[in-house]
């Protein structure tokens, strides 16, 4: 994998003067029930934590510019340079870029593309699309990861809804999300409200753990059963980002580009994304 070199961060772990003695005992509580817990490595430290808020920062002024200038007629390229130029004039890098060999700083994603779309001069948006603008930022060596949907002028009643039940499927998992639940129980959330409206939910694309890494534990499934999965602890921070299909789960790559995931049926799809940290009484949206 080819990517641009930052600043290295040296893995730290929280020592016990850091982490409160009642949090400590009641994960040995938990480990006794057999209950997976996270690595000590996934816990952040406040020197972490500091650098992954600058990181977010950068991350939503991103997507803030990019859903003041964005409109039908321009390309999705031109979505990638207003990424590309934003984030490096903030002493920053896009994360996607030449990540395991993709080629630009941001996923475009339109209509029956479920995510890892490819910027291109050739893709124009149209009256009537949804596209999902996916961002995510390195600084310092420091990751965050967010993305967001927008709708091209007259949208479909049918669009319309896809977009928001999708929202309402993140509001949903962040709601859930509370220290001591299970990871488990975001997915199993996340399906029933999207299931009951009709929708797919896609199995093989997932949340996770981000902060020192791009892609990090916990895998955050949007599907599921409750009471299942690693336990959900302080300290934590991980992605919540579900892709909810018009029709079936079903999805295809493309094999040309090895990137662009599509719906099978070629129905719309839809995907909000928050990154969370755990605290101690609830969660705080970093991305916000």
């Amino acid at each position: 994998m080819a990517k641009k070199k930052n600043k290295k961060v040296a893995p730290k772990r929280l020592t016990p003067d850091e982490y409160p003695i009642h949090i400590e005992n009641r994960l040995r509580e938990r480990k006794q029930m057999r209950c997976p817990i996270p690595q000590r490595h996934l816990l952040r430290t406040q020197e972490q934590l500091e650098g992954i808020r600058k990181s977010a920062e950068i991350n939503t002024g991103v997507l803030d510019l990019v859903a003041k200038e964005i409109k039908i007629g321009m390309s999705t390229l031109d979505i990638d340079k207003l990424v590309s130029e934003y984030t490096f004039d903030h002493g920053a890098i896009p994360a996607p870029l030449n990540y395991e060999g993709f080629p630009k700083s941001c996923c475009t994603s339109i209509n029956e593309v479920v995510c890892h779309g490819i910027p291109s001069s050739k893709i124009i948006l149209k009256e009537g699309d949804i596209v999902n603008v996916d961002i995510s930022t390195i600084l310092n060596g420091y990751f965050s990861d967010a993305s967001r949907m927008f709708m091209m002028g007259d949208v479909s009643e049918e669009k319309r809804k896809l977009v928001q039940v999708t929202k309402e499927c993140l509001e949903i998992g962040i709601e859930v999300a509370q220290p001591w639940a299970r990871i488990g129980d975001i997915g199993a959330a996340i399906q029933k409200h999207a299931e009951a409206n009709g929708y797919g939910v896609v199995r093989e694309l997932t949340g996770h753990g981000v902060g020192i890494k791009f892609h990090e534990s916990p895998e955050v499934l949007h599907y599921g059963r409750a009471n299942t999965g690693m336990l959900i602890v302080p300290g934590m921070t991980f992605t919540i980002e579900p892709m909810i299909n018009m029709g079936t789960a079903d999805i295809t790559e493309d094999p040309l580009d090895g990137w662009t995931i599509r719906t099978r049926d070629l129905k719309p799809s839809a995907q909000w994304e928050h990154m969370l940290l755990i605290t101690e009484d609830g969660n705080e949206i970093l991305t916000k």
